[in-house]
This record gives C-alpha cells, sequence and structure tokens, in this order.
C-alpha cells in the first residue's frame, strides 16, 4: 500500500505496487485514470504541458473533473511568440493558475558566453546540454514539491515511448510517480476529442506544424511526414527527445553540462 510521508511526499508508491497499478488501470479510460490521480494525490499533483494537442486534450479533462487542478509549464525562453499568446487564451478559457518555470539565468549566460545563442545547431552534445539547462533543469524544480505529476505521452508518439505505461515510477525525478492517461491512445482519437469538447488548439497546428516546441529547433512538414521530423531536422541518428522524459546520455554532453552548472553557481 502507498505509504504517507507528511513531511516530504504525501504518497509514495514501490515498484511492484506501481505495476501492480498499471496492470489494474491499463484499461481505463483517460478521464478514470485522471480522476484516480486527482482523489489520490491531491494538490500534490500536476499537469505538465507544453500546450501541444495532447497536453491540452489532458488538460481540459482533467479541469472537467477539478476546476482548480495545478497546471505547470517550462518556458525555456525560446518559445514562438504564438505559443505565448495561446498560454494567455488558455488561461482566460479555463481560468486556471499555470505555474510557470524558466531556466536559470546565470546557467543560461554562461552556456551562451561559451557557445553563443544558438549552439544547439553546432553538435548533438551541445543541443542536448541546451535541452537540459533550459528545459530539464526546470522540470526537476517543478517537480520538487510534487508526488506525481501528469503528461501527455502517447506510445506511438516515438520509439523512446512505446512502452510507457499509464502509471508508472518517475525514477528519472526521485521516484515520484508518472501517469500517462493518454498511453494507449492515437493521434485520431485526440483530435476526435479536441473537436468534440472544442478545445482551443495551438495556431501553429495551422501552419503545418504537427509538434511545437522552441521556436529553433522546430519546423513545420510536409503532409504525411514523421511527426518528429519537425524537430532537430539537421541531426542525423540523433535521439528525437529533450531530456524530459527520459534520460539522455551520450558522453558527449554531460561534462560540458557540469562545467556550464558549476561555474554559473561559483563551485569549484
Amino acid at each position: 500500500m502507498a505509504i504517507a510521508l507528511p513531511q516530504e511526499r504525501r504518497v509514495v508508491y514501490d515498484d511492484f505496487e506501481a505495476g501492480q497499478l498499471a496492470v489494474e488501470l491499463d484499461d481505463k479510460e483517460p478521464p478514470e485514470i485522471l480522476a484516480w490521480a486527482l482523489e489520490t494525490f491531491g494538490r500534490r499533483v500536476s499537469i505538465c504541458t507544453s500546450f501541444q494537442a495532447d497536453g491540452m486534450a489532458i488538460l481540459d479533462m482533467a479541469w472537467r473533473i477539478d476546476p482548480q487542478v495545478r497546471v505547470f509549464t517550462v518556458d525555456t525562453g525560446r518559445l514562438p511568440q504564438e505559443t505565448y499568446t495561446y498560454v494567455d487564451e488558455v488561461r482566460q478559457r479555463y481560468n486556471v493558475p499555470i505555474d510557470v518555470y524558466l531556466p536559470d539565468t546565470r546557467e543560461v549566460e554562461v552556456m551562451v558566453k561559451r557557445h553563443g545563442v544558438n549552439l544547439f545547431y553546432q553538435a548533438v552534445p551541445l543541443r542536448l546540454t541546451c535541452c537540459d539547462v533550459r528545459k530539464v533543469r526546470p522540470l526537476r524544480r517543478a517537480l520538487a514539491d510534487l508526488d506525481a505529476w501528469i503528461t501527455g505521452l502517447r506510445r506511438d508518439q516515438w520509439a523512446s515511448r512505446a512502452n510507457i505505461r499509464k502509471v508508472e515510477i518517475d525514477h528519472d525525478h526521485g521516484g515520484l510517480m508518472k501517469i500517462n492517461p493518454l498511453a494507449d491512445w492515437t493521434e485520431e482519437e485526440v483530435q476526435d476529442y479536441l473537436r468534440e469538447h472544442d478545445v482551443p488548439l495551438h495556431p501553429l497546428y495551422a501552419q503545418g506544424y504537427p509538434t511545437i516546441s522552441c521556436a529553433p529547433c522546430t519546423r513545420p512538414v510536409a503532409p504525411g511526414a514523421d511527426a518528429r521530423s519537425g524537430r532537430w531536422w539537421w541531426e542525423i541518428n540523433a535521439p528525437k527527445e529533450c531530456g524530459m522524459h527520459c534520460s539522455l546520455e551520450t558522453g558527449g554532453f554531460e561534462h560540458e553540462l557540469e562545467a556550464i552548472i558549476g561555474e554559473a553557481h561559483g563551485e569549484q
């Protein structure tokens, strides 16, 4: 059974318990998963969204269960203006506060001083360094006071996501629970939900963007093309991930990241 830890995390599951839950919840629909999560974790669970279609479907479902559901996002500082405008629209539509986490200014300054503002075009390790500074590290701050987080990940999005469960332990972030209600949904099911519930869409979808993140790192693709081909298109045989949802180790960027963080915070 779950262990109550009032001074740290309120609800913690071990791997065996999480495995049992994953089996029990595997055939449940997303609203059922969300209802379970909101009841189980209360105010110590939050939706992580970049305001793409999947995240918006999750937000809309959860809002219908709890209009005060917690929501957070990571603002890398390089997002398209369309995203900022759209976030304001979403905030007004649902009337929910959105916690925004930005990268540490000192870390960005050191990174840019070392490699330039567009370092990600130079080499895969530098792109991963940028993703870590601008995305992964702010995410860790966002998760620090949570027992669980909710994502819009689906198994059919990319090979690295093919085996995700609807409920799983997130060992990359201290063992809190990671909840993926849309794990077994298809893109068509997501779009059907959005149309049925009149959920507003990010305006860049209409311009041919199948996936939306930082402005320099995403672009439109031809109709029918692989959605992930619009991410980091200049890279060859590199992971189409930023590290927020899976640990990335290339042997190339960890040392540079450590140096940047050390210099930013005056560590010897």
